[in-house]
């Protein structure tokens, strides 16, 4: 069963070690069928649910869920797998998986989290570059919700989910793979100039962006979701959308003195179709 799966110092220069896939059908096979686990907040808030299941409803579920951007993965994964016959429609948000599945269901089938600190208990590096990557997605997710409410997209849940998981494979590396996660890391310190997609491609034989689609088809994740987080599509508003809330959330990490974000600025003031001034003010307000 999907859900069952699913719930289970810098290092020196170096290339993909020999138990590492080196292909894009290889590293597909490696991701499918690895542990998901979960912040350790998220697990405590779960059981602390489960306590109080007669008293819960689909939307105390799913926000939990959906400030967790793995828990948010492995429920839509799993969703996925369910009465896919008999559905005209993919189930594209947290909410509206919980509805599918019930509370009960839910709590049945999804039982005590497994979680990250414990899976990377002893590496503080990897625990650190994960964490990194968990709250740039956490707040893209705040700005893309945010542009998608202002610009009236009836589909603002998708495109939170969007950002919330665009770099899903990234978390899976620092998971699964730290060392490589870690050497990708000191390469591009050493060389900023340095294309992710390029040391990506050498050290992993493919880029994490090939990875992450192809397992978005794998596990048959919402077809909207998939095209929102296809970043070759970026002349679409909704994708737009997605890309312009992980670059502000990504260059304003340590603070907003990015010289890259009068940028960024300029253009999610197109994407909003207001003036710079008032679209800086409302970056701040997400912020707050």
């Amino acid at each position: 069963m999907l859900a069952s799966r699913f719930t289970m110092n810098t290092a020196p220069a170096l290339t993909a070690a020999p138990r590492y896939p080196h292909d894009l059908a290889g590293w597909v096979r490696y991701f499918r069928l690895v542990e998901l686990p979960v912040l350790r907040r998220t697990a405590a808030q779960l059981e602390d649910l489960r306590d109080m299941e007669d008293a819960v409803d689909a939307r105390m579920v799913a926000d939990v869920i959906s400030a967790d951007p793995l828990l948010t993965l492995k429920l839509l994964a799993y969703t996925a797998t369910l009465h896919r016959e008999r559905r005209t429609t993919d189930v594209e948000t947290a909410r509206e998986a919980v509805v599918l599945i019930g509370i009960t269901p839910f709590f049945k089938t999804f039982g005590p989290q497994p979680t990250i600190e414990d899976h990377l208990h002893g590496q503080a590096e990897a625990r650190s570059g994960l964490t990194a990557v968990l709250r740039r997605a956490r707040r893209a997710a705040r700005f893309a919700m945010a542009f998608a409410a202002h610009r009236g997209d009836h589909d603002a849940p998708v495109i939170h989910e969007a950002a919330l998981l665009h770099d899903f494979a990234e978390m899976l590396l620092w998971l699964h793979a730290p060392d490589l996660a870690l050497e990708i890391q000191r390469r591009q310190r050493l060389d900023p100039t340095l294309r992710s997609h390029t040391v990506q491609r050498e050290l992993l034989g493919v880029t994490l962006a090939e990875i992450q689609h192809a397992l978005m088809v794998e596990w048959r994740l919402p077809e909207l979701l998939i095209r929102i987080t296809d970043d070759s599509h970026a002349e679409a508003s909704q994708v737009r959308n997605v890309l312009l809330a992980m670059r502000i959330a990504r260059h304003t990490a340590q603070g907003w003195e990015n010289p890259a974000i009068p940028d960024d600025v300029a253009d999610i003031s197109r994407l909003l179709n207001m003036s710079v001034e008032p679209t800086l003010a409302l970056l701040h307000d997400i912020e707050r």
